[in-house]
């Protein structure tokens, strides 16, 4: 009997167990302690040698940790605050309890996850900065390429290679400004707000908030102790960075396929990575993606139906948090590997841009600078198109008179606005694809990564 309740008893402090995937605040949890000893005894709490003896121990066990690949396997802790509070009684004696005093668990476990999740939104914004340059660099190697741009799965007029590029540039230049302001609401310290109603010793919070780099501390004890919306902004942000990772993927899996053959994916120097392990890496990151919107799904279907105050379940947020982090880490890494060696083929893709009348939509526009109705425009270029397809020929291969069949409106300067040059040159506002607008545009770019990196 004793033993199967004892059994039971085991069972259930298993299930409860969060120590195999906490174990990862280690650092963080240390890092928080320390500062929290130092507060203890300025407030009075302790004495100065005891809070010298807890920080010496908690910087001891630190150390240890890093040098001993079995550190963890001893003593058995339900959580990785349990564990560093049994290592540190272990190496000083009693005086390691202290370092609770005027906290719980609670609100050290979720400062010790803010400020773990907090750095790697900065390690996650800079693989993703690595991103954004392989790109630059990428429309820089072959700033002049031209490449077919797509509406409703067709081509539809041509762009420079280097302008695609960009496009993927600025979705995760939106990606790292999300990841900024979540970080910045990250960054607000909970510890201090105990058993859900604040702590009944003198310390000083704000201190404590400078010291670990914290921009504020929590307003409300009770909300601090059940907040959680840090973490679901964070998993959105994660989930639309694997969105527009998923979407590169996708883009250069199928440009770089036999069928449509615009791009090359490893070089001859890159020995280490052929093109088909390249596609094979890319079509992981497509499909993990799935696996961040899981995560995401988990943890609003968890928080919907909490009440307000401390729940066991909540911690589940972190292992659903940690999975994320370390998804979006390795498909970050492994597109930027992928973009280092991205190459467009200049030939390949010039033949594409002219042909299947691409440049039919500057016929309508030259129409309609000549006082053609958009209708009347866009009507003769559909005649147009399917006289010239019936002759098996392009528009601008269509004699002068051919087209003035169709409308008194063309002159001999038609072909002038029907050539690539023209087509590309054209779209020279603010935005577009002409050359001086994209060289413009990946000089800045350039400008403000490298700007960014000075500060």
């Amino acid at each position: 009997m004793k033993e199967a309740k004892n059994l039971r008893a085991a069972k259930f402090a298993e299930f409860g167990d969060s120590f195999k995937f906490d174990r990862r605040l280690f650092a963080a949890d240390v890092r928080v302690s320390i500062v929290y000893c130092e507060a203890l005894f300025h407030a009075g709490v302790v004495t100065r040698i005891e809070a010298e003896r807890l920080v010496n121990g908690l910087q001891t066990i630190l150390k240890r940790a890093d040098f001993h690949q079995d550190y963890f396997n001893e003593p058995n802790a339900p959580d990785i605050h349990s564990f560093i509070e049994n290592r540190l009684v272990q190496l000083i004696g009693e005086t390691g309890e202290k370092m609770n005093i005027g906290r719980s668990r609670d609100d050290q476990s979720i400062t010790a996850f803010r400020l773990w999740l907090r750095e790697e939104i900065e390690t996650i914004s800079k693989h993703a900065r690595d991103l954004q340059t392989a790109l630059i660099d990428a429309g820089e190697r072959q700033k002049t390429a031209v490449f077919p741009a797509y509406a409703h799965s067709r081509k539809a007029q041509p762009i420079l290679w280097a302008h695609w590029c960009l496009a993927y540039f600025e979705m995760f230049a939106r990606d790292r400004e999300r990841l900024d302001e979540v970080w910045r609401r990250v960054n607000i310290m909970p510890l201090g707000a105990a058993d859900l109603t604040g702590t009944a010793f003198e310390i000083d919070r704000e201190e404590i908030a400078r010291a670990l780099g914290f921009e504020g501390i929590s307003a409300n004890s009770l909300d601090a102790a059940a907040d959680a919306d840090f973490a679901v902004e964070s998993i959105g942000a994660f989930s639309l960075l694997m969105v527009h990772l998923s979407r590169l993927a996708e883009n250069l899996i199928t440009y770089a396929s036999p069928e449509f053959g615009f791009i090359k994916l490893s070089a001859e120097s890159a020995s280490f990575l052929t093109s088909n392990e390249n596609l094979e890496a890319l079509e992981m990151v497509r499909g993990k993606s799935g696996e961040i919107f899981g995560y995401q799904t988990a943890i609003l279907a968890l928080l919907k139906s909490l009440p307000l105050g401390i729940h066991k379940d909540l911690q589940e947020i972190k292992r659903a948090i940690f999975a994320a982090v370390e998804v979006v880490k390795s498909c970050l890494q492994i597109s930027v590997a992928s973009a280092e060696y991205l190459r467009v083929d200049y030939v390949r893709t010039l033949a594409v841009v002219t042909q299947d009348y691409l440049n039919a939509a500057e016929l309508t526009d030259y129409l309609v600078q000549r006082n053609c109705s958009l209708r009347t425009a866009r009507d003769t270029t559909g005649k147009v198109v399917a006289y010239a397809a019936s002759q098996n020929k392009k528009i601008d291969e269509l004699g002068l008179k051919e087209l003035q069949n169709f409308s008194e409106s063309i002159g001999g300067d038609v072909f002038h606005a029907l050539s690539l040059e023209q087509s590309l040159t054209s779209k020279n506002q603010f935005g577009g694809t002409a050359p001086e607008r994209v060289f413009e545009a990946l000089e800045q770019a350039r400008e403000n990564l490298e700007r960014e990196a000075n500060h």
